[in-house]
C-alpha cells in the first residue's frame, strides 16, 4: 500500500534568496561564455594541455626509438585524460544549480522575445489597417468631390438650357415679355372678333 503525501507545511514558504549575480552573467557572446567557462572550470584545460603534451612527448620518444619514454608517456596520457574526466564530472555537479538557472532564463528570454515578435507584429498589422482605412477615406473623399463636381457641371448645363442656351437672363425675360405679349395681342383680336361678331347679330 502507498502512503499518502506528507500535508503541506502551515506556515509562509521560505522565499529564495535574491541573485547577486550581475546581468551579464546570462546575456553573453560565445567569447564571453568561453572566458566564464575557463573561469569557472579551470581544471578541464588543464587536463586537456597535459593530455596533449603527453601525447607529444610520446611521438616525440617513438621517433628517437626509446620505448621505455614512450610508455611512461602514455601512462601520463591516462592519467590526464582521467585528471580531465573528473575535473568535467565535478565542474559539472558544482555549476549544476547554476546551469539549470542559466537554461530557465533562457526559455524566459525565448519567449519573451518571442511575445515582442508577436507584439511588433501585431502593431505592424494595425498600423497597416490604419494607412488602409486612411487611404479608403481619402479615396471616398475623392469620390465625392468628383461626384459633386459632375452634379455641379450637370446642374449649370441645365440652368444653361433653361436659360436658353446660355444667351442671359436679361434675353429669356425680354424673349418671355414679347411671347406674352404675343398672346396678348392674340387674346385681344380674338375679344374684337367676338365683339364685331356681336354687333353684327
Amino acid at each position: 500500500m502507498s502512503s499518502s503525501p506528507p500535508p503541506p507545511p502551515s506556515g509562509p514558504l521560505p522565499s529564495r534568496p535574491p541573485l547577486t549575480r550581475s546581468r551579464d552573467f546570462y546575456e553573453e557572446s560565445r567569447w564571453q561564455k568561453f572566458k566564464r567557462r575557463l573561469k569557472e572550470e579551470p581544471l578541464i584545460p588543464i587536463g586537456c594541455l597535459g593530455t596533449c603534451y603527453a601525447l607529444y612527448l610520446a611521438s616525440q620518444s617513438i621517433r628517437a626509438g626509446d620505448p621505455v619514454t614512450t610508455n611512461r608517456m602514455f601512462r601520463y596520457r591516462i592519467y590526464g585524460q582521467a585528471f580531465t574526466l573528473v575535473a568535467m564530472v565535478g565542474g559539472s555537479l558544482y555549476h549544476n544549480s547554476d546551469r539549470i538557472l542559466r537554461r530557465k532564463y533562457e526559455k524566459v528570454k525565448a519567449e519573451q522575445k518571442a511575445a515582442e515578435k508577436h507584439e511588433a507584429w501585431i502593431r505592424e498589422l494595425e498600423a497597416r489597417d490604419r494607412e488602409d482605412k486612411e487611404w479608403r477615406e481619402r479615396m471616398a473623399k475623392v469620390r465625392d468631390a468628383q461626384r459633386e463636381e459632375v452634379e455641379l457641371r450637370e446642374e449649370k448645363a441645365r440652368r444653361k438650357e433653361e436659360l436658353g442656351g446660355g444667351t442671359g437672363v436679361v434675353l429669356h425675360a425680354v424673349k418671355n415679355l414679347g411671347k406674352l405679349k404675343e398672346k396678348v395681342e392674340v387674346v385681344k383680336g380674338k375679344g374684337e372678333e367676338e365683339a364685331e361678331k356681336a354687333k353684327k347679330n
